[in-house]
């Protein structure tokens, strides 16, 4: 017996069908028209299509392509106040016309292919993803008229999301009508060699980039290089520790995993190997997705899906390399062991669980938090399932499970705790450094907390925005808003979410913050995926089909397909966001992130190879970001910027030891251009000797002159 209602048949060409096709061909013109409109507005304000593309870009695309009429507004002294462009309906018209028509008939020959009617409702359904763009236009224009300054707000920061999932729907409903799932009567052991080789592509793709950065000169030294520097330091007795550091590590995080690295890095020493070692851990995670959605939805092919919905997912993309294209963070590794966990959790395997989690507490003391969300996530299932089946004690694992549940609840708190005391010990008593992501809750971590706890105004307050909102759609639409089926572990996901709001710095899921929620996300979305299983008496899932063998379009969804609706999500989302080739901004020559400027060495590398061996590597070197890389195997790296560092007396001078300064003028945050900029050379030209200039003027080199040296 079914526990679902069988599905309706497919639908015929009957007369009443006529009317139904008249209803569908209208619609189609209907939103065919709206979404023009909403494209016409998006072309025109460049604040809107730099979503899409770069100003350079668009400009060219306005001028070059659609004929556009430009116009800017200038000040009194001639800056550019605001620009525009005037664009004719019709080619917008034709922008939207195009895509629906090859859309319609990709459908239609989908559904001839798989042998079933093509009907009314087919147009319908993709009719109504392009209407969501013609409501984003009808909404930007009632925002416009009435002044509502939060709505356009709204729309302007996430029109790319609309358009993401006008995109994501399209492509859902070519394969809407795919198959059912099969029961899955594979090893659960067994590694599912699609998921390797997409994370063999993932790991190819993204060690390429990160090693461009590299060799390009493009890679900061800062929370990415300096993390390399720690490992040689320990290797040659220097402390756990880079000198960019406020002393020793441990009074910037209790984070060490790396350190678990040595034994190859003996072997190669190099900043290349840990990019590709993080690459690639971050890539191993799919293992467990694909492993919790199988055993989920009883569907390899969902696994498969979610799995590479997992790769895709822009924020992960976004801690392999940064939007400050930062590379290397430890914080990183601990996503994999988390899911790891969470699939042995999933098994019954309270022990190996509890091992992996604590394991996640050396990426970082972030994961604390991640262990109390997951014994809150068991404690409330326990919960649920003893009120649901009184009788019985044992469903959800039981006491088992709530006690390792209320362990976890209690040890999660009580360790970022520790860490913190930890923390400000190794900083001399003085309050850590990211108490200041939330300033507005006061100046310590007991002023913070008790803020949050006794102030829900100010906390709503924060919380109830425009960035949350975005936020919430940044974590969520990438995923095909998947966790939202399974809301007991979504419940699991909202403290780190909350905290990521809170955090001033971390409202913008392409840095790194959020890596303790991405593996609570993907166990939630593993969850939902079993909540519309077609499934018999026996729990087993079925595959329907339609009399004469004809397979249901509109039967009740499967899991495979909702994790191959979270794959067109995926794709969709990177094509604005991903800086990885699926990114538009990755091939858009005008861009920042365009792969020539970033990724192929250019005139700065070419030129830095010509002194790259010039300082011996017993020598001590001050240098700016982007080269300081390059010489942390030297005795001593320091930094050389605006910020007063502990090394230079906390005052914005080099530490006296120094025996080189090298200078990158044309990095792309250079305060000096040329020898007339260097402070040195203001302060104490006595005491430094500028080297002969064998890079154009793309590097300048100071040396120490012996009579200045410090004893």
């Amino acid at each position: 017996m079914l526990l679902h209602s069988p599905p309706p048949p497919s639908e015929k060409s009957t007369p009443d069908g006529q009317g139904n096709w008249a209803l569908a061909g209208l619609a189609f013109v209907v939103v065919c028209l709206f979404s023009g409109l909403a494209l016409q507005s998006i072309l025109e304000n460049p604040r809107l299509a730099e979503s899409f593309v770069s100003l350079p870009t668009w400009r060219y695309l306005m001028v070059g392509i659609l004929s556009a009429e430009l116009w800017t507004e200038t000040g009194p002294q001639g800056e550019t106040l605001s620009e525009g462009a005037i664009v004719a309906t019709a080619p917008c018209l034709l922008l939207v016309l195009v895509p629906l028509l090859l859309f319609s008939g990709g459908v239609y020959a989908r559904a001839r292919w798989r042998n079933i009617d093509f009907t009314p409702r087919h147009l319908l359904r993709l009719s109504g993803w392009w209407g969501l763009l013609g409501l984003w236009g009808v909404l930007w224009l009632l925002a416009l008229l009435l002044q509502f300054l939060a709505l356009a707000t709204f729309l302007q920061a996430s029109v790319a999301f609309w358009v993401s999932l006008v995109l994501a729907g399209s492509c859902y409903e070519l394969g809407r009508d795919a198959g059912g799932a099969e029961v899955d009567s594979s090893p659960a052991v067994a590694l599912p060699w699609p998921v390797l080789l997409a994370m063999g592509v993932y790991v190819l793709v993204f060690t390429a980039m990160n090693w461009g950065l590299w060799f390009n000169l493009r890679l900061p030294h800062g929370d990415s290089a300096m993390y390399e520097e720690h490992l040689w330091n320990v290797l040659h007795g220097k402390g756990f520790r880079s000198y960019l550091d406020q002393g020793l590590f441990w009074g910037e995080h209790i984070q060490f995993v790396h350190l678990f690295l040595i034994p190859v890095y003996l072997l190669w020493p190099s900043h290349l190997l840990l990019e590709l070692c993080e690459s690639l851990v971050i890539a191993v995670g799919a293992l467990p997705v694909f492993w919790l959605a199988r055993r989920a939805s009883s569907s390899a092919r969902a696994g498969y899906w979610l799995s590479f919905a997992y790769l895709l997912y822009f924020p992960l993309q976004f801690l392999d390399i940064a939007i400050d294209l930062k590379t290397f963070r430890p914080i990183a590794f601990g996503m994999a062991p988390v899911l790891f966990a969470l699939d042995q959790l999933d098994r019954g395997r309270y022990k190996t669980a509890t091992g992996l989690l604590l394991f996640s507490l050396t990426c970082k003391e972030d994961y604390s938090i991640v262990i109390f969300s997951v014994g809150l996530v068991l404690v409330a299932e326990a919960l649920v399932a003893r009120l649901r089946f009184p009788a019985l004690p044992s469903v959800a694992g039981g006491a088992l499970r709530w006690k390792f549940g209320l362990g976890y609840m209690i040890a999660g708190p009580v360790y970022l705790l520790l860490a913190l005391r930890i923390i400000r010990w190794f900083r001399t008593g003085t309050e850590v450094h990211y108490a200041g992501y939330f300033s507005k809750f006061g100046n310590t971590t007991g002023e913070i907390i008790w803020t949050m706890l006794t102030n829900p105004a100010l906390l709503l307050g924060e919380l109830a925005t425009i960035n949350t909102a975005i936020y919430a759609l940044a974590v969520l639409l990438p995923i095909g808003f998947l966790p939202l089926l399974a809301p007991l572990r979504l419940l699991g996901c909202l403290p780190m979410f909350v905290l990521l709001c809170l955090n001033e710095l971390a409202r913008d899921p392409r840095h790194h913050f959020h890596a303790p929620l991405i593996p609570l996300l993907f166990w939630a979305a593993a969850s939902g995926l079993s909540r519309f299983a077609l499934r018999s008496s026996d729990g087993q899932v079925v595959r329907e089909e339609l009399p004469g063998g004809r397979r249901g379009f509109d039967f009740q969804p499967v899991p495979s397909r909702l994790a191959c609706w979270a794959v067109c999500c995926g794709v969709s989302t990177s094509l604005w966001f991903s800086l990885s080739p699926l990114g538009v901004a990755f091939w858009d020559a005008g861009s920042a992130w365009h792969w020539r400027a970033l990724y192929w060495p250019g005139e700065r590398a070419r030129q830095f190879a010509r002194i790259a061996d010039l300082i011996p590597v017993t020598a001590r070197v001050a240098s700016t970001d982007y080269v300081h890389p390059r010489y942390t195997h030297h005795e001593r790296s320091y930094d050389y910027s605006q910020y007063a560092r502990r090394v230079s007396g906390y005052a914005l001078q080099v530490p006296a030891d120094t025996d080189y300064i090298v200078i990158d003028t044309r990095h792309p945050y250079s305060s000096v251009r040329g020898l007339g900029d260097v402070r040195e050379l203001q302060a104490e030209p006595e005491a430094w000797e500028v080297l002969p200039d064998r890079t154009s003027g793309y590097f300048l080199v100071l040396k120490r002159r012996a009579s200045a040296r410090a004893d």
